[in-house]
Formats: C-alpha cells, structure tokens, sequence
C-alpha cells in the first residue's frame, strides 16, 4: 500500500516520525562530534601541558627529565637527540610505544596513532634547540579511555534512536488523533445531513482554525442549499396546488362536451382529452403530496390499524382494475396482526404497489398480496407479482422520483415514476421500511416491514 492511499493520521504520523528521526539523527550526531572534540581538545591541552615541562627538563639535562618522571605526572615521553634517544620513560617501553615510527613524521605537531595490538595514543612533537645540541621531544596520551567514552555515549545514542522513534510514533499517533478530532465529528455529522435534513449544520468547535473555517464553509453551503430545495418545494407545491383547479374545470367541461355531443369522432376525442386530465391530475396531486412530505407538512394521524383489513381494502378498490386486465389477484392474509401508523398513508402505499403490480404484469397474470407477523416483533406486508422483473442494474434507482425503467412501456401504462416513491416515504414516515426482492422464476417482490 502507497502512503498516498492511506488515512491522514497515518501520514500525520509518518511524517511526524520521519521528522523527528531526522531531527534526532542530527542531534545525536552533533552531540557526538561535539564531545569527540571537545575530549580531544581536553587531551591536547594537557599533552601540550606535558610537552611544555619535558622541553624544559630537556634543555636543562638528563637529570631533569629523570627528576620529571619520578616525581611528576607525565609517564609517557622520549628524547631524541642527534646521537639517538637521550631519554625515554619505563612507561614508554613497556607500553610499547616505541614501536609508533615517529620518524616517518620529523614535522613537530600532534596526531594520533594506533599500536598493532590496537592500542591508540596521541602524539605531540616539538624540536628543542640549545647550544649543545638539539632535541626532538615526544609526549603520547593515552587515548583508550578518551575512545571508551565515546564508544559508550555513541551506544547510548544509537540504543536511545528506537526508542525516541518509538515514542514518536506513539506521540504522533495520538497527537494527530486529538488534532483531527473535529474531523470525525464533521464526518459523523455529514453523514446524518440528507436532502430531508438540510437544516442540520456541522460542529464548529473553533470558527478560528482550519476545521472551524471548512466546516462554516460547509454549513454556508448548506444553507444555499436548503434554500434551493426550499423554493423548488415550494414551487412544486404551489404549481400542483394551481393545477389541480384548471384540471378540474376542463375535466368538467369535458365532461358535459362529453354527454351532450353525438358525433362518435368527438365524443372519443374528449374521452382521450378527459384521460390525459385524470393522468395530470394524479400526477399533480402526487406532486402536492411529496412537496408536502418533503416539507414535513403532511398530516398524519397514528392508530392502531389490523394490517389484514386494511389489505383487504386496497385489494378491493384495486379489483376492478384487476379483472379489467384478466389478472388473478389472490390474497394471503393472517389475522390479529396490527401495526401503529396512519391509514392513509400506509393504504396509500399498498394501493400503490398492488397498481404498479397490475401494470407491469401481462394479461392473464398472478399477483398474490400477503400478510404475516415475524418475530420478535414485525408486520411484513408483501406484493408479489408475475411480470417481467427488473433488471439488476435498476434495481438500487426504482425508489427515485421520476424514474422509469422503460419510459416508453411506462408512458403507455400511465406511470409518472412517482408511485414507488411515494410508497417508499408513506412506510418510512410510519417508521417502516420497503424493500425489492426479485421473485424466483421471474416477476418482483415488494415487501413492507414495520414494527408490530
């Protein structure tokens, strides 16, 4: 997995651990260095000290560099002179350092040599010059101790490194959580906010930050778009409030045409004008239920209903529909099922299905309406049919407003593409919920759940 494809906080720490590792390394280093140096110039000091006393005892004889090993400090020195060593200390010889071919170096300075057995010392050279004679003097250090603390503070610092990362990566983690904190609660919120809660608003914890700013952002957002909605409601609802009355007035016209007109070719005329009327009225009396469903101001009033009869009854408004069509229309109904909802929105819904039933099913077709409690505690209505079935790739859009499957077929059936939209809001507001399934053997499924 790239780390482009993974979450923020992911990154927010990674970055964070890639940061301070960095920042760590450089530290460390630093530090390093600078003791290195800083033991180094503590050792220079003092073998210069150390070169400054045996340059003196060497001008002043033989005596005065034995006088400087017995009874001072400085262990590790050696005098050369033009005839060859003048002087050299016990500890000189046994320590070896003899072996250091210092005369591959005659410049006089400091530097710093390593034995075969691994033994390191730093080296200071100085030439003396008196009248006699003129002396090559050398003073050695031993630097193991000097290496020993820098090889216990570099271990130190490189066994300090994981845990620092560790402690980063922990400490980035959770710090990136807290920073992002307000995000989950913008996410949360986003999720709840829907056509029909537009007037919900995220969270603004602080309007001064980054989060703060995107989330009134959002909300500004929000507030234009429930504005649009809104008016588009509002349009809707007051266009189908003033259709229905032109409606009414030519279906009535058409009506008395209807009845006091002879010619044959007429009366199929106004016939074909009062259908197209019944079809713009229903479509436009569906349209003023949803905008007033969509605006929260359809009355609805709750009682306990028997789920049976109220079936039964749309069953039976349906009927002649039914035999119109040649279609058989069986019912399956168990008893002493009730449900708490408002009948009219419910029987509305049923209605609806047991019509876009008898649409879509052939002549001669089965359509079978079935009620049935399930436990623990649920009312399951269902609608089932014989007709062609929907297709799959319709089948997550049939809820939509306006959507058809075949607006060809449908606009010879009469359908607007409203009934199942309407369905679906007349269970939901009774805190139900309508699902598809498709039938085994071909035809649909349409099922209500509610609570019992």
């Amino acid at each position: 997995m790239r780390i482009a494809e993974t979450s923020v906080r992911t990154r927010l720490t990674l970055w964070h651990v890639a940061a301070l590792g960095i920042i760590v390394l450089a530290f460390s280093a630093t530090v390093y260095f600078s003791v290195r140096s800083a033991l180094l110039a503590q050792l220079d000091q003092q073998i210069a000290h150390d070169l400054g006393i045996v340059r003196q005892a060497a001008a002043a004889g033989a005596y005065e560099l034995y006088e400087t090993e017995e009874h001072g400090s400085i262990s590790l020195f050696e005098v050369l002179g033009k005839a060859g060593v003048v002087y050299k200390t016990q500890a000189w010889s046994r320590a070896a350092v003899q072996n250091l071919d210092v005369s591959t170096r005659p410049e006089d300075g400091s530097w710093s040599s390593t034995l075969p057995t691994g033994d390191s010392y730093r080296i200071h050279a100085a030439t003396v010059r008196t009248a006699d004679d003129t002396f090559r003097v050398i003073v050695a250090e031993d630097e193991r101790p000097v290496r020993r603390s820098l090889r216990s503070l570099a271990l130190t610092l490189l066994l300090g490194f994981p845990g620092a990362l560790a402690l980063a990566l922990v400490g980035g983690y959770l710090l990136a959580g807290k920073a992002l904190s307000p995000i989950n609660g913008i996410v949360s919120k986003a999720q709840e906010i829907t056509a029909d809660r537009l007037s919900e608003r995220l969270p603004v914890d602080n309007p001064n930050d980054e989060f703060g700013k995107l989330a009134i952002v959002f909300n500004t957002t929000f507030s234009r778009l429930q504005d649009s909605f809104d008016r588009l409601k509002r349009f809707t609802a007051d266009a189908s409030h003033e259709l229905r009355t032109p409606l009414t007035a030519i279906r009535s016209i058409g009506e008395v045409a209807l009845q006091s007109s002879t010619d044959q070719a007429c009366r199929e005329v106004i016939g074909s004008m009062l259908e197209e009327t019944d079809r713009l009225r229903a479509l436009a009396d569906n349209l003023l239920m949803l905008a007033r469903a969509d605006s929260g101001m359809a009355p609805l009033r709750r009682e306990l209903v028997d789920a049976a009869l109220l079936v039964h009854e749309a069953v039976e408004y349906m009927h002649a529909l039914f035999e119109e069509k040649r279609q058989t229309l069986e019912m399956d109904l168990e008893t002493g099922v009730y449900v708490e909802a408002d009948r009219t929105a419910l029987r509305q819904a049923i209605i609806n299905l047991l019509d876009n039933a008898t649409k879509y099913t052939a002549a001669g077709g089965f359509v079978l309406a079935t009620v049935r409690s399930e436990k623990p505690a649920a009312m399951i209505i269902e609608i089932s049919d014989t007709g062609p079935g929907i297709p799959e790739d319709h089948r997550d859009k049939i809820f939509d407003r306006f959507y058809r499957i075949d607006p060809g077929r449908s606009s010879e059936t009469g359908g607007a593409g409203l009934g199942l939209s309407i369905a679906r809001w007349a269970v939901e507001v009774n805190r139900g919920r309508l699902q598809f399934e498709p039938r085994p053997g071909g035809g649909s499924t349409f099922r209500i759940t509610m609570p019992a």
